[in-house]
């Protein structure tokens, strides 16, 4: 698509991966929904960007669930980052810069955004006595925002 510089590829690729580490599967959804001749024919297909679109919004219903695990126990951390890194390695085949670059960024990313938003959330939970569906609410709008500018950067 567009050459980047590598700061910028890294920027996107970090953003796209803290998205991942507040909702999994936003970040390719997005990627997705951005698909142009200069991705991968996979993520272009129908069904395949369907597929995604359907994963994040499930996502974003299940994650007000009560029995889904804390996103910073050790299976759910690493999917956060696998989807990460992949997205970052999606921003950085687009931009045809290095590849692992974009995956090193979007899994730092993930990393920092599991982390960041399981301990914002809980936290502002606990000082604004609301419960917690309501700040997952305000997470998925952050993610959302986040994730859109990363994806059309």
């Amino acid at each position: 698509m567009e050459t980047l510089s590598l700061r910028s590829l890294a920027a996107r690729a970090a953003t796209l991966g803290f998205t991942a580490g507040l909702r999994s599967q936003l970040p390719l959804a997005l990627l997705a929904r951005t698909a142009s001749g200069a991705d991968p024919e996979l993520i272009r297909r129908r069904l395949v960007r369907t597929g995604l679109y359907l994963s994040a919004a499930g996502e974003i219903v299940g994650d007000k669930l009560p029995m889904v695990p804390a996103r910073i126990e050790p299976g759910p951390l690493a999917g956060r980052v696998i989807f990460g890194s992949l997205s970052g390695a999606l921003v950085a085949h687009r931009a045809r810069c290095p590849v692992m670059l974009g995956i090193a960024a979007g899994a730092a990313g993930a990393v920092a955004g599991s982390f960041a938003g399981y301990h914002v959330r809980a936290r502002a939970g606990q000082v604004s006595g609301l419960p917690d569906h309501v700040w997952a609410v305000v997470e998925d709008a952050i993610a959302l925002r986040l994730g859109t500018l990363a994806a059309r950067a």
